[in-house]
Order: structure tokens, then sequence, then C-alpha cells
């Protein structure tokens, strides 16, 4: 008897995983990866740890943007200093989305991030973005990305 119920209980168990993934997929989930924002990807390998700088600005506007070909979503700002206006790359919006530090328009931030030329200008590769009190860290000193932090366990 007690092995019958073992039994019936693993058929249980694997109908409900098969209904949870039949379901996921019927509701849109995908579960592609990164989506291209992975430490070793073409994109994440731009950021440098020797250009790294802080600047300080005025947040001019907050927009998606696909880095490259084949990439997911992110999300981008542009920062007005006193010397620029310089476009900054924050990380993929999937997780953005769910962090506690929104960026918005008229923002006053402190951003630190990696030079580079994107499109032919001058960008950063944001690490960490300081709104008042608040920190929104993005990249460890090497540029590791805090969304990829569970492969490093």
């Amino acid at each position: 008897m007690k092995r019958l119920i073992t039994l019936i209980a693993g058929f249980a168990f694997v109908a409900l995983i098969g209904l949870s993934e039949s379901s996921a997929q019927q509701r849109g989930v995908r579960w592609r990866g990164s989506g291209g924002w992975g430490p070793g990807a073409p994109y994440s390998k731009m950021y440098d740890a020797k250009t790294v700088e802080t600047i300080s600005g005025e947040v001019i506007k907050v927009d998606r943007i696909t880095p490259r070909k084949g990439m997911s979503a992110g999300v981008h700002m542009t920062v007005k200093t006193e010397k620029e206006e310089i476009s900054v790359h924050l990380g993929p919006e999937w997780y953005l989305q769910n962090q506690d530090v929104k960026i918005e328009p008229k923002d006053k931030v402190e951003v630190k991030g990696s030079r580079i030329t994107f499109g032919g200008k001058p960008a950063l590769i944001a690490a960490e973005v300081k709104k008042g009190d608040e920190v929104l860290k993005l990249r460890d000193d090497n540029g590791f990305p805090a969304w990829a932090g569970w492969r490093r366990r």
C-alpha cells in the first residue's frame, strides 16, 4: 500500500511539472538565457575597467535601447553634465524593471562607468548610479553584471 501511494505521488508530481512547463510556454515565458547581456557576450566585453570614470549631471531622458542585433531590450539614459551630453547604458530592461531605484528625467545622478565609443559617439556603460541616497548597483569593479551574479556560485 505504501509503495502504491509513493508511485501515485510520483506520477502526480511528474504531471504537475509537465503542466507547469506547458502553461509557462502558453503564456509566452521563454527561458533563453541573458538575452545577450551575459558576462561573456560581446556587448558586456566592451566594459573596460581601465576606462572607468565618474560623471555627475541631470538625466535628460530615459529610454529603451537594443545595443546589438539579437539582444533583448535594455535601458539607456542621456545625462547632461557641465561638459557634455552623454549616453549611459544601464542594463537589460528585465533586470532594471525589478530594481527599487527608478531613474527618471530631471533626476540628479552620479554615474560610475566605463567610457566607450558606441555608434561613433562617447558613451558610458554604467556600473553604479547614485540618485540622492539611493544606489543602483549594476556591475562590480571588474564589470561583471549584477544580473549575472547567480552564475558565480
